[in-house]
């Protein structure tokens, strides 16, 4: 778990308190999305006041690949920052994480793809989400393209998890639909995959558990209502909690068969995963209706006189309706991906054993091209 985590209405302010004569520079990781939004001003401003030197890399791509990665790396060890703060989305996160061990310029980020272990922390890490959904702000996960292999690859290793984190809904007001849609649904991803993983454990589920219900309860005035600040600092403390749920259980079929998706075509994780969660879901439901059923009691309340099958029904039902009325899209051939792609598809999918592993229903080759083949029809 992070070290400290503040959260509510002005948790900004906590900046002073983290920095204020512990750190005399400050690398602040972020994109142009969220310099432009204005979001940079008050963290700036706070670090100012602290008497922190601040360096912003902000020419960080949207999903980087490994040897983007690398690039930012060499900038970021250049600023000779002795802190690292990173407010943006998952990928701004990762690479920030990913930062913090590789400051000592002993090791490069293929490296680590190799053998994650590696890595020892150098630097503390802030993290500041601006979406609610990745939850990377609590893992020890770093994702990133491996541009010859066309997939996504996680890297994994404790010496990543935050020294601090900060979650400020107010930092999500102008946050497009779209993206807060497409991010939300990726939490609820994660806190659906954790608590039906084989890794599942007491730990992992109260997380899932507690971060589904908020989910359930928030996303849509929290994607479609810029004034429901409340609601968005549940999403916030929802994809927190999830990203905890992942540490120590692990996500499943539907992010192993999703990083095709993002390596290769480049769609938005967050799509990618909404894209395929309710297929996938439906697939296992013959291996996780007792999960199930009790997710549904605890995002709808007990149910005595239903069955677990017909809970089950229910919340795959209830998981559609937001999908839907959230406007994500539900087809592959949206981003022009047809047939033709789905061997390569297939193939790569079945190659992310860590996350296959964990699913509670095996898939199989014939499994997988039929659940893409589900996606690229809508």
């Amino acid at each position: 778990m992070p070290g400290a985590v503040y959260s509510g209405r002005g948790a900004l302010r906590k900046i002073r308190e983290i920095t204020e004569g512990r750190f005399k520079k400050a690398a602040l990781f972020t994109d142009r999305g969220v310099e432009q939004a204005g979001l940079l001003k008050i963290p700036l401003e706070i670090l100012n006041e602290a008497g922190v030197e601040t360096v912003v890399i902000t020419d960080l791509p949207a999903e980087p690949n490994c040897d983007e990665a690398e690039q930012v790396m060499e900038r970021f060890r250049r600023t000779g920052a002795d802190f690292i703060v990173a407010a943006g989305g998952g990928s701004v996160m990762d690479v920030a994480k990913l930062a913090s061990i590789t400051a000592d310029g002993s090791l490069t980020v293929r490296q680590l793809l190799e053998d994650p272990g590696l890595g020892r922390k150098c630097v503390p890490t802030l993290m500041i989400p601006t979406t609610a959904g990745t939850g990377s702000e609590a893992t020890m996960n770093s994702i990133v393209a491996v541009p010859e292999k066309q997939l996504k690859v996680g890297i994994v290793n404790p010496e990543m998890i935050p020294d601090y984190v900060i979650l400020d809904g107010s930092l999500l007001k102008n946050l497009p639909r779209k993206i807060a849609a497409a991010t939300g649904v990726d939490a609820m991803a994660h806190a659906v995959e954790c608590f039906t993983s084989n890794k599942a454990n007491p730990f992992s589920n109260l997380f899932a558990k507690e971060a589904a219900k908020l989910i359930f309860d928030n996303i849509e005035a929290a994607c479609e209502d810029p004034e429901a600040e409340e609601a968005k600092t549940n999403m916030l403390i929802a994809a927190f909690y999830a990203g905890a749920a992942i540490s120590s259980s692990g996500t499943t079929a539907v992010h192993a068969l999703s990083y095709p998706l993002g390596g290769k075509y480049h769609i938005p994780h967050g799509v990618s995963n909404a894209m395929l969660l309710l297929p996938v879901m439906r697939f296992n439901k013959s291996a996780c209706l007792k999960e199930f059923a009790e997710l549904y009691d605890t995002v709808v309340g007990k149910e005595l006189q239903i069955t677990d099958e017909e809970k089950a029904d229910r919340l795959l039902k209830r998981m559609e309706e937001i999908i839907r009325r959230l406007e994500i899209p539900s087809s592959l051939s949206t981003f022009g991906i047809g047939t033709d792609a789905l061997e390569e598809l297939v193939n790569a999918g079945m190659d992310v054993k860590r996350l296959l592993n964990n699913n509670k229903r095996e898939i199989t080759h014939e499994d997988a091209r039929r659940l893409y083949l589900e996606v690229m029809h809508g």
